[in-house]
């Protein structure tokens, strides 16, 4: 007997070619915004530093091509290399203070105790507040007149007559603190989701063995969170390289170039001096010395997790 061949149902097919180019297409966007807001600039800065542009040429007027004249300027500038030197000061010691500060209070937050929900959450409030809001809130608290750091100062056994923001070294202080304060819950908060991920059994494991918190802490926290603690090492470091507004805003790089990192170098170069081309040699040099940190940060990181691994 002869079977009836069964219907076929119509399937509807899909453009494989659409499914296929989706996804480049869903990144042209972030491309474009790449190339507009960080490649194009980064390549404009380049060129302009391999000119003579001063700020504020007429339109027309010709700019000629120098090479590295700017560059060997640099190497001779006094006021350069102690920018350089002021700014990778700053940033070591903002690294320590900032990432040491933010991992001793995810520690303490970590601990359970009543309204601890409302601890973690008022330790955000530093880095929420604005740069600007924070500047005014030290200026007024560092005022000698009427500010508490200013009135507490007069008793302390060093003079600080000169006022915190305005004398050396008690300005390059202040914006250690200042920056401290802004960024620390930053990595409070970071470490604090590090910290959740720590094994629970090995903490009571070693607290069995009679291990306290310090021991506890050496071996089986830090162990566990040491790839964020390297992470934001990192992070510190290039965020505190880049800080401006907040330099700028309360000691604008004085007394006497005291506090003039890197960046503040670059602004005052540019808009105070008018030297376009320099200003722009400056932030390439910053701009390549980030860079080889965290290539260096990279190789590093490679290399002990290779040890880690075998």
């Amino acid at each position: 007997m002869k079977r009836l061949a069964s219907p076929r149902i119509p399937v509807e097919r899909t453009k494989i070619g659409s499914s296929k180019h989706l996804p480049y297409l869903l990144i042209v966007p972030i491309c474009v915004l790449s190339f507009v807001l960080v490649l194009y600039p980064i390549t404009q800065d380049i060129w302009i530093s391999l000119t003579d542009k001063t700020l504020g040429d007429k339109i027309g007027t010709k700019v000629n091509f120098v090479g590295l004249h700017n560059y060997v300027g640099l190497v001779h500038n006094s006021s350069y290399l102690a920018s350089v030197r002021i700014t990778t000061l700053y940033a070591i010691i903002n690294v320590f203070c900032s990432v040491g500060a933010g991992l001793g209070t995810a520690l303490l937050v970590n601990r359970r105790f009543r309204g601890r929900g409302g601890v973690r959450a008022l330790l955000t409030a530093p880095w929420a507040f604005p740069d600007v809001a924070s500047v005014i809130i030290f200026i007024w608290i560092l005022n000698s007149a009427f500010g508490i750091i200013g009135v507490v100062s007069q008793y302390l056994p060093f003079d600080t007559s000169g006022g915190w923001l305005t004398s050396s070294p008690y300005a390059f202080i202040s914006i250690i603190g200042m920056s401290m304060w802004k960024t620390f819950p930053f990595y409070s908060i970071v470490f604090l989701s590090a910290l959740q991920g720590v094994p629970e059994d090995l903490l009571e494991a070693a607290t069995v063995d009679g291990a306290g918190p310090f021991e506890r802490f050496r071996a089986v926290t830090l162990p566990s969170i040491k790839p964020t603690l390297y992470l934001l090492e990192l992070l510190a470091f290039i965020f505190a390289f880049r800080q401006f507004s907040m330099i700028y805003l309360t000691t604008g790089g004085g007394p006497e170039r005291d506090t003039e990192t890197l960046v503040v170098s670059v602004y005052n170069t540019a808009f105070k001096f008018y030297d376009y081309a320099l200003s722009s040699a400056i932030g390439v040099t910053g701009l390549a010395i980030t860079f080889l940190v965290a290539l260096v940060y990279l190789i590093l990181q490679s290399r002990a997790a290779k040890r880690d691994f075998r």
